[in-house]
């Protein structure tokens, strides 16, 4: 029985994940029982301390800011701005308002931040218009959801800013490291709807091209929003300011936007736009406290080092992260996207860098697979969202998503052999 103990916190948060406990309490209740085991060689109180330690990051202070750049950018309108923009952009294609929600998507990423709230602006705005039009609701469903997973890659994404902070890994170069990615998705996605659309005769929304002189007004119109991601890349590499001071600057530039350039956010908006952002804000962090413990578990126990012993001393590089990318897909269809980046990112740490594998490299990666299996039945967190609104059946979704789940599984295994996709970008940028 003494040798099970070590084992005794991770059997109990498994359990309690198949009681479908809330991850957070998961964690937290299973971090307890490691310290009351062990409360003659670790006082009790350690537990609290280890708690409140997973908010003392300098880094963190970016997540609260661009959650409420997020908030503002919402209740500033200016999504219809951006589907004008992706109108006259794509509306002239096959399966046009298909081709419109993956670009209002790569738009989107860098104002949302989050994937979830990608899916739900998608789902309610495009996902609705497509089923007016004639488009099936499973495929609506999975398109608004498949085209929200670009929030995870273009900057700011919330994903990468805590991946950053478990790994300490510079932000600003896991930022513009997604750029390149996030592009190649938003590609890919493109080309397999315009392959259905073709099979199911999914039209044009315009019957020409729009010319130069009415892109160039619609451009315009949308200028302030597009300009964020660029702002932030721009701003960071040049030093003008931190990743962390970043949010804070974003936050003053959409309040700008919003209440002078485009007027439609509203004093009275306010402390309504600011209670959305701090509820959004303290699920994340409570989550990264109740990780901040368990992770202490982990580290004493010495579990990440065991398991890279186990791991990196048989595979060679490209072996070890095919294999990681399988597990993270299995593992990512029954725990939703965040909690798992907290809690095997401490785990996976040790393994890459023994085998020599880019933290850079790897962080796109892991957040872009965990991403992905947020439309994978039967937990994905955005499948649900998309679904919900559109009222789809998870059955119709499963079949619907296929084409789509082989084309994202290609490209992370392109990104896998090929780092260089993900990694000229930042070099470009952080080397000169």
């Amino acid at each position: 029985m003494t040798a099970l103990y070590p084992w005794l916190p991770a059997i109990l948060m498994v359990v309690l994940f198949a009681l479908r406990t809330p991850i957070t309490w998961a964690m937290a209740v299973s971090a307890l029982l490691f310290f009351f085991l062990n409360r003659n060689d670790i006082p009790l109180s350690t537990f609290s301390q280890e708690l409140l330690e997973g908010t003392q990051s300098i880094s963190l202070l970016a997540l609260p800011f661009f959650v409420l750049a997020g908030a503002i950018m919402n209740a500033a309108g200016i999504t219809r701005r951006l589907i004008n923009v992706a109108e006259v952009l794509v509306g002239h294609m096959t399966g046009a308002l298909a081709q419109m929600c993956i670009v209002l998507a790569t738009m989107l990423g860098g104002l949302t931040a989050s994937s979830n709230a990608d899916a739900a602006i998608l789902s309610k705005t495009i996902g609705l218009q497509m089923v007016k039009h004639g488009y099936s609701r499973a495929f609506a469903a999975v398109l608004t959801s498949s085209s929200s997973i670009i929030a995870a890659l273009i900057p700011p994404s919330i994903g990468l800013i805590i991946y950053g902070y478990l790994t300490e890994t510079s932000i600003g170069r896991l930022f513009a490291a997604g750029v390149v990615p996030g592009l190649l998705l938003a590609g890919g996605l493109m080309i397999t709807t315009y392959v259905v659309a073709v099979r199911r005769g999914y039209g044009a929304q315009r019957s020409v091209r729009a010319d130069g002189r009415e892109i160039r007004m619609v451009l315009l119109d949308g200028f302030w929003a597009i300009s964020i991601p660029v702002m932030i890349l721009m701003g960071t590499r040049y030093g003008v300011f931190t990743t962390t001071e970043s949010g804070a600057v974003v936050v003053l530039y959409t309040l700008l936007i919003g209440m002078v350039i485009y007027r439609t956010v509203r004093w009275q908006q306010l402390p309504s736009i600011l209670r959305e952002a701090v509820l959004d804000t303290s699920a994340v962090m409570i989550m990264i406290c109740a990780a901040s413990a368990f992770g202490f578990y982990l580290a004493w126990e010495q579990v990440p080092q065991k398991m890279a012993m186990g791991l990196s001393g048989q595979w060679n590089p490209l072996a070890l992260l095919l294999t990681i990318n399988v597990l993270l897909i299995i593992i990512g269809t029954a725990i939703e996207g965040s909690s798992a980046l907290i809690i095997l990112t401490p785990m996976l740490l040790p393994i890459i860098q023994k085998a020599g594998i880019d933290p850079v490299h790897f962080g796109i990666i892991m957040v872009a697979n965990l991403t992905i299996a947020g439309i994978t039945p039967p937990v994905g967190g955005m499948m649900y969202i998309a679904s919900r609104v559109l009222n789809v059946r998870m059955w119709d979704y499963a079949v619907e998503v296929l084409p789509f789940l082989l084309m994202m599984c290609g490209l992370l295994v392109l990104l896998s052999i090929f780092p260089a996709l993900t990694l000229w970008f930042p070099n470009l940028l952080y080397n000169q």
